[in-house]
């Protein structure tokens, strides 16, 4: 196996970028909002948490002064474009539904798909990275997602309601 050295930065980012914007999705599916409000809410979340992830990695990666092994630039970088790319999935049904009739009708269910076979794969490559068993990263990060998903819906849902 080749040693990538941003690879840690892909799947922060990668992991962070799909739940987050999947719990956008589900915060805004539980309220009932439109797919224009949701594909708005979701690219916004996109490139604002994206970048203020990356900038947040390159201060951390800065203030390692000493330590400093890694080029703070590409570490930003790594994270920003692993959130934003990665981050996307969920968002892609979605955004598809809004040319295809087969994407219309299946959006919801095809987002969740996506997103699921993302988080896999993520689980996958963070289990390969760290050494560990393939199978419980990929568990740990599904369960990850699926419980940031129903917070988040139920929050939608009940805001709903209330206000």
């Amino acid at each position: 196996m080749y040693k990538w050295t941003y690879l840690p930065e892909f799947v922060y980012g990668s992991i962070d970028g799909i739940i987050t914007t999947f719990a956008i999705i589900s915060g805004s599916l539980g309220a009932n909002f439109s797919v224009s409000v949701i594909l708005i809410l979701g690219f916004a979340n996109l490139f604002a948490d994206g970048f203020s992830m990356g900038i947040s990695n390159y201060l951390s990666e800065k203030s390692k002064i000493k330590k400093l092994k890694k080029n703070p630039f590409k570490t930003a970088l790594a994270t920003f474009l692993s959130f934003v790319i990665i981050g996307f999935i969920p968002l892609s049904a979605f955004l598809l539904s809004k040319f295809s009739g087969f994407f219309y009708l299946n959006q919801i269910i095809l987002s969740i798909v996506f997103t699921a076979a993302a988080l896999i794969l993520v689980g996958y490559i963070k289990g390969i990275l760290l050494n560990k068993n393939k199978f419980y990263s990929i568990m740990q990060i599904l369960l990850l997602g699926i419980g940031a998903s129903l917070i988040a819906y139920g929050i939608g849902y009940i805001a709903k309601l209330y206000i």
